[in-house]
């Protein structure tokens, strides 16, 4: 019993020894990670955040030398800077995307700079994402390289940092921004393209059980004018799939949308004619505005005359007819309608909208 006892208390010794608290990172330099969404890819950088520590002036070309180095310590004797502080810089990517115009695809990627004396930079992305700094890197296992230009700042960042800058719907430029300087590189992916095989992989799973979800990816498709040939089988599965599809107003419109767009014109009023019955009366007049917006105004009217029919001495059909028949070019009739709908305004912004509407109808003015 004692031979076991002092065991027991060696060993915990050996652990006490060997544990190690979680402390902040060395030399003050904070980690840090920033990211964001581009289209529906996720974008994560992780770095660790060193400071000027008033070595202004002294920080490019001092201490991160440009181009590529033998620091001394590990196996590279040619390395880029790790891009911050610490262990590797790290930039994630949950979809394929292109680094300056060039392809990488989805993954975590150690991020190294080589920076050069004439105002550029060369990026590099990594297979190795796990090493510390970049004292053992190799350039064979680069996944990708670009040059960039740096841009001088007027500014001084004190703590490095990273940002999104430029965002659209399917680019951004990350920059790393530290004392004057700007290093920057654009992202983008391809979103129809990403889209689609989201759309692909989670029509397998639970989403696709319901007709929802068929309806939304076959009208995404339509929208940027993609994949047109699945979309109406998704279009279809909105429509009948067994235990999922639904005809109503929105399956079947959006089958209609997609016929229409692959050139199927008239297959795609005979499922849009199915459909006006069943819609709702903002469903009605939604589908009329569209209408409008694409320059048909005579089957605008029509709809916003069915709609009228079924919600007699509503607001928004006696708006509807308004817009309808200033679209046909009667203004009587529109005048008409536009005062059957003032006493029908729900609040005193849509009662103010109308009375201008009114007064631009009665000048002649065009309304829609």
């Amino acid at each position: 019993m004692k031979r076991l006892t002092i065991l027991s208390v060696l060993m915990l010794l050996a652990v006490v020894a060997h544990a190690q608290l979680t402390m902040p990172p060395d030399g003050g330099n904070k980690k840090a990670s920033v990211s964001e969404r581009i289209g529906i890819t996720d974008v994560v950088v992780t770095y660790d955040r060193p400071a000027v520590k008033g070595r202004e002036g002294k920080i490019w070309g001092g201490l991160v030398p440009y181009g590529f180095n033998d620091l001394g310590f590990g196996t590279s004797k040619q390395a880029p800077w790790r891009a911050g502080a610490n262990e590797n810089t790290t930039v994630s990517f949950s979809t394929d995307v292109k680094i300056e115009g060039k392809p990488l695809a989805a993954g975590k990627y150690g991020f190294f700079i080589a920076l050069q004396e004439d105002g550029t930079a060369t990026v590099i992305f990594s297979k190795n994402a796990s090493s510390w700094g970049s004292f053992f890197y190799d350039a064979t296992e680069d996944a990708l390289r670009a040059t960039v230009k740096t841009e001088k700042m007027s500014q001084s960042i004190e703590r490095l940092k990273y940002e999104f800058l430029d965002q659209t719907e399917n680019t951004a430029t990350v920059a790393l921004l530290w004392e004057k300087l700007k290093i920057p590189f654009r992202i983008e992916v391809e979103l129809p393209k990403t889209q689609v095989e989201s759309f692909r992989r989670e029509l397998r799973s639970d989403k696709g059980f319901k007709w929802e979800a068929f309806a939304e990816a076959a009208a995404f498709c339509v929208r940027n004018n993609t994949n047109l040939p699945e979309a109406l089988m998704w279009a279809d599965a909105a429509v009948s799939r067994p235990f999922v599809g639904e005809k109503n107003f929105r399956t079947l419109s959006v089958k209609s949308q997609v016929l229409t767009a692959s050139g199927k014109t008239t297959e795609a009023d005979a499922v849009m004619a199915e459909a006006l019955p069943m819609g709702s009366m903002q469903e009605l007049h939604q589908y009329a505005r569209q209408l409008l917006a694409g320059k048909k105004p005579a089957e605008a009217l029509k709809v916003f005359k069915l709609n009228a029919e079924k919600n007699p001495n509503q607001f928004t059909t006696a708006m509807g007819l308004m817009r309808g028949y200033a679209a046909a070019g009667d203004i009587k009739n529109a005048l008409q309608h536009a005062k059957a709908a003032l006493p029908l305004a729900p609040d005193a912004g849509n009662k103010a909208s109308v009375e201008n509407m009114i007064k631009q109808l009665e000048a002649g003015k065009t309304i829609n």
